[in-house]
């Protein structure tokens, strides 16, 4: 199949492997952002076929992961009430709040749905005019021009029984972030290509040149990630730190100009808290003033019970990647997909369950 079977070439990959072989002179720390990227590495044994100079991290690409257990809390408050459908993609069911997720809402009663869209969610709001249909909008750059394509809609269409719970995050004051930490070890990035195919990549120029680190637009097949560590490694064994971009058969520099205009004209960016990280300044989107109205938090407002802190989860140093999932005393014994005590354990692109899936419980 075009763009996939000759990205999963395994004479390919080899050859790049030799070239990163031939290339190091000393030891060097890329981290990948994207959680996807994570579950490649690990299904493929990507890591395995280095040099033992490099080092991998995960960082905290994966959305559902990030998403701070307090909005867990209020989802799940929500989805309780009896006037509401409550729409969700489905990795955000099972992921531990404070004392419930998702699915216990649904055990009792909460008439909670997954669906594939947001606009999904929009259409169930014009069959259920009586009930009020809120929509968990969770994701990177990368899922919200669907989510401001819904809400635009419904303004458009003055349906006014829809709403949107946002727990957006951007990609870039994360990583600057990882960077500015006293405890960051960090010399290279592979930076997300689906992120990029919406936002481009001129962002990411300033946080090279500011921090003096290399930055390369990765792709989500072995042979792109090869090609990415490759290219990092380049210029870092030659003192360069520039944007480079690997993805080229999806990302352009500027990005899609029209998704990115529809997230200007919804969204603003905001501060937002990442779940074991923290609040980020500038780090996420929220409606604009003209949209608030399909905003779910201020609709039922912010009150909130039960939310503690994970005391038995490492999911926020493994998401810095100061940690990797193995390194947990929990993982594989008192932490699995079936009884996760957090929220890496969860996601399709979390890196705990990567870990589980492709290498067990070692």
């Amino acid at each position: 199949m075009k763009y996939i079977d000759e990205y999963r070439d395994g004479e390919v990959a080899q050859k790049i492997a030799k070239a990163i072989q031939k290339q190091v002179t000393r030891p060097w720390t890329i981290m990948e952002v994207c959680g996807g990227q994570t579950h490649v590495i690990v299904k493929y044994g990507i890591d395995t076929l280095l040099p033992k100079e490099i080092t991998l991290l995960h960082g905290p690409g994966c959305p559902v992961c990030v998403t701070p257990i307090e909005l867990i809390d209020k989802a799940v408050e929500i989805a309780a009430q009896p006037d509401v459908i409550f729409c969700s993609f489905g990795d955000m069911l099972r992921v531990p709040g404070s004392v419930h997720d998702l699915f216990w809402a649904k055990s009792q009663g909460g008439d909670v749905r997954i669906v594939y869209s947001p606009l999904d969610a929009l259409k169930l709001a014009q069959q259920h005019p009586s009930r009020e249909v809120v929509f968990f909008a969770v994701g990177f750059e990368t899922t919200a021009p669907a989510n401001a394509m819904a809400v635009a809609e419904a303004h458009r269409q003055g349906i006014k029984n829809f709403s949107i719970l946002v727990s957006h995050v951007l990609v870039p004051p994360a990583i600057e972030a990882i960077l500015s930490s006293p405890e960051n070890c960090v010399d290279g990035f592979l930076a997300a290509g689906h992120v990029c195919t919406i936002m481009g990549f001129e962002e990411y120029e300033t946080i090279a040149k500011k921090y003096r680190v290399p930055m390369v637009v990765t792709g989500f097949e072995p042979v792109d990630i090869l090609q990415g560590i490759e290219m990092c490694v380049r210029q870092l064994e030659t003192g360069r730190a520039e944007v480079e971009n690997q993805y080229v058969r999806s990302v352009k520099k500027t990005g899609n100009l029209p998704a990115r205009a529809l997230l200007q004209e919804v969204f603003e960016v905001i501060p937002r808290k990442w779940r074991g990280i923290g609040e980020i300044p500038q780090s996420g989107f929220g409606l604009r003033e003209k949209y608030r109205a399909f905003d779910t938090e201020g609709r039922f407002g912010a009150a909130m019970a039960h939310t503690k802190t994970e005391t038995d989860c490492i999911s926020g140093l493994i998401l810095q990647g100061l940690k990797k999932p193995n390194a947990c005393p929990h993982f594989g014994e008192a932490c699995t997909p079936e009884h996760p005590l957090g929220a890496t354990m969860v996601s399709s692109e979390g890196a705990c369950a990567a870990y589980w899936r492709y290498r067990g419980n070692r």
